[in-house]
């Protein structure tokens, strides 16, 4: 007969393992539904030794979130070849994957969960939305964004975040569609956002230039064509003076 001895972990190793058994305990369950005994017991260790590790249960709830956005922000990274539209249509289904896998860790990552109202929770999401926002602009290939333009990639980031968040509840839209979707919502807070201003106008134009008529930009403009028919005409005198 062999003895099975178990081996002893170090303090760093201990430590990741725990974060490992939480956050995966948080993905698919509310962390305030989860408490340290569970932890423990799935770690295989004692509810005491937990404590050795972590003073409470909103330390290692911040542990596990810390692990939980640095994955997320690593979701945001593409490489910076091809159409912009096929490079977020990537970055979103890898997004999605993330919210598909981590569901109430996503949630209690993005909403606070037991740890909420705390600057290391709030810093975190700002955190995720800030390495977003800023992979987005490198994918623009703009070094200082105008003001206009900031307004649109901050807007989006939070989109996407708000329309994950409905979507875990039900999943009531298929999520290639919403993928799609997102990335059509891009173009679209773009282009609008060009109307108003020439500086965000060049970088739409150059930006559109750049993808084929079969790409996910194209696909919206073919969608938004169904509708032209439909659309009633703009009397001359309510048309922009350039229009006329």
């Amino acid at each position: 007969m062999t003895t099975r001895v178990r081996r002893r972990m170090g303090v760093e190793e201990r430590r990741a393992q725990l974060i490992g058994v939480a956050l995966e305990l948080f993905s698919h369950r509310s962390p305030d539904d989860v408490s340290i005994d569970e932890i423990a017991s799935a770690a295989g260790i004692s509810r005491p030794l937990v404590y050795h590790y972590f003073p409470g249960k909103r330390s290692l709830y911040e542990a596990a979130l810390k692990r939980a956005a640095d994955e997320l922000s690593g979701r945001f990274l593409e490489a910076h070849e091809g159409p912009l539209g096929a490079r977020l249509i990537r970055v979103m289904h890898r997004f999605f994957d993330f919210v598909e896998e981590h569901g109430p860790g996503f949630a209690a990552l993005m909403r606070g969960g037991p740890a909420g109202g705390s600057s290391t929770a709030d810093a975190l999401v700002d955190g995720v939305r800030q390495a977003a926002y800023e992979q987005i602009i490198a994918h623009l290939g703009v070094v200082s964004p105008p003001a206009r333009l900031e307004f649109v990639v901050r807007s989006w980031v939070s989109l996407a975040e708000s329309t994950a968040l409905l979507w875990l509840d039900g999943k009531r839209v298929p999520r290639a569609e919403l993928e799609l979707q997102l990335v059509h919502d891009f173009a679209a807070l773009g282009a609008v956002s060009a109307a108003y201003d020439q500086e965000m106008a060049g970088v739409m134009l150059r930006v559109f230039s750049q993808e084929p008529a079969d790409g996910p930009f194209g696909e919206l403009l073919t969608r938004l064509s169904v509708l032209a028919p439909a659309a009633p005409a703009v009397p001359p005198q309510r048309l922009p003076q350039s229009l006329r």
